[in-house]
């Protein structure tokens, strides 16, 4: 068995000819998630390093970020991530990585910081609509955040009304997150967040419309369906979140989450009417003893 500068300079010859070959000076990082949200650091030649020392090219004030965390570099034809031995690991999509080749839109975690790679000719116009995207999107868990789930609520309860048409919605959040937390750490908390969305995300219909509403709430918007199909829909959210295996590290995470559900009535004054009626449920289900959907 050969040394890890060995292996890595196989692997490196195997993926010549891949994707076409960054420049310096058309790759930058930008922070959609932690302090600093939406920096734009440029990257050259030059190692570049991010860590909780001021000394770095990125520092990043978390005790989750070690002094001296991650590396980038550029070899001349392609940019890589290093992990310097840091305590909590480097993460690209998800993905412990010790050294790592980066594509264009890779994010890396560093602690509780998600910095994404850009590169290419049209880094300046991605940059861009990287910012617009995050004024929409929670960027720990890539669904809607709070700011768009408001400007829909009101949009579909105007339309609602106006048409006489079902609108529905759901509001739950993590049961017991706080032991999650102290049990496992912070950014076992953040994976779980990422998780529950990405496993709920992909079983909601196009239309509907799911954000992060709070710390470990979220919503889900369901216009055209009424009271009953929105029950429907929410224990089947709750079927998903308690039977899916969460995992941080070496860590399986058991998980449930309470669910709230209210239906327009027709009475309502105001979209937040609709809001406060699925929260008060979610109080009487977390009442009730937590892991169902109350409503």
């Amino acid at each position: 068995m050969g040394s890890d500068s060995e292996r890595t300079r196989v692997t490196r010859l195997k993926e010549v000819g891949g994707p076409k070959a960054s420049r310096p000076g058309d790759a930058c990082i930008v922070v959609i998630y932690g302090p600093d949200l939406g920096k734009r650091l440029q990257l050259g030649t030059a190692p570049f390093e991010i860590g909780r020392s001021a000394r770095n090219d990125l520092p990043i004030d978390q005790e989750s970020v070690s002094r001296h965390h991650a590396r980038l570099t550029f070899d001349g034809t392609d940019y890589w991530v290093q992990d310097l031995n840091s305590t909590n690991g480097t993460y690209v999509n998800d993905d412990l990585v010790r050294e790592q080749r980066l594509h264009d839109g890779d994010q890396i975690h560093v602690g509780r910081s998600i910095l994404k790679f850009m590169t290419g000719e049209n880094v300046e116009l991605q940059y861009h609509e990287e910012i617009y995207r995050l004024m929409t999107v929670d960027g720990l868990t890539q669904v809607y955040n709070r700011r768009f789930f408001n400007e829909a609520l009101e949009r579909e309860y105007n339309r609602s009304n106006r048409y006489q048409r079902a609108l529905s919605l759901i509001v739950f959040d993590i049961d017991f997150f706080k032991k999650v937390n102290d049990t496992h750490g912070h950014l076992a908390g953040d994976a779980l967040l990422r998780q529950i969305a990405a496993a709920v995300k992909t079983r909601l219909r196009r239309e509907d419309i799911f954000a992060r509403t709070g710390g470990e709430e979220f919503a889900v918007l369901l216009p055209e369906i009424g009271l009953d199909g929105a029950r429907v829909t929410a224990e089947k959210v709750r079927r998903i979140v308690e039977t899916a295996p969460f995992r941080h590290e070496t860590h399986l995470i058991p998980c449930t989450v309470s669910l709230g559900v209210a239906a327009l009535r027709g009475d309502e004054t105001e979209p937040n009417a609709l809001y406060k009626a699925a929260d008060d449920c979610l109080y009487e289900a977390k009442q009730a003893g937590r892991n169902r959907v109350a409503g």
